[in-house]
């Protein structure tokens, strides 16, 4: 009799007439899919105007990026290696529609503009006009 009434209790307890059912917890949600830009989706390049017309730009300011010849440079705008559009002067955009006469001899102009050669081709032309300099000079000295 050297149990005791708890010591008893926790014996019965252990006893059991059931096996003991174990639970197994699996995952709540799916796995996410990678987010790594797949090949043949590259990021868009997002090519065009970036300046309009009327606004007023610095020198070396962007006006339109492109892969074709859609803009062509106009008075103090320069063109890039990569089609690039850019202001030469500080002064206000104009963009104008004007007709061009391709030479038609370069081979560029004739797979651009094939089927074209009887016809009036327009072209859009970046311009930066340079703002009225001051009239604040003085004659100090004539020749």
């Amino acid at each position: 009799m050297s149990f005791t009434i708890m010591q008893k209790l926790s014996l019965q307890c252990l006893k059991a007439d059931q096996p003991l059912i174990t639970t197994i917890r699996n995952a709540s949600k799916k796995t996410g899919g990678s987010t790594r830009n797949k090949k043949g989706h590259p990021r868009p390049k997002h090519r065009g105007w970036r300046v309009m017309d009327g606004h007023i730009v610095s020198e070396g300011t962007i006006l339109a990026t492109q892969l074709t010849t859609r803009f062509h440079p106009g008075l103090n705008v320069g063109f890039g290696r990569n089609g690039t559009l850019f202001a030469m002067e500080h002064g206000k955009v104009y963009v104008t529609c004007e007709a061009i006469e391709p030479n038609w001899d370069h081979s560029w102009v004739q797979r651009n503009y094939a089927g074209r050669q009887n016809q009036t081709i327009y072209k859009k032309f970046f311009n930066v006009i340079p703002e009225k300099q001051h009239q604040r000079f003085r004659l100090v000295d004539e020749v």
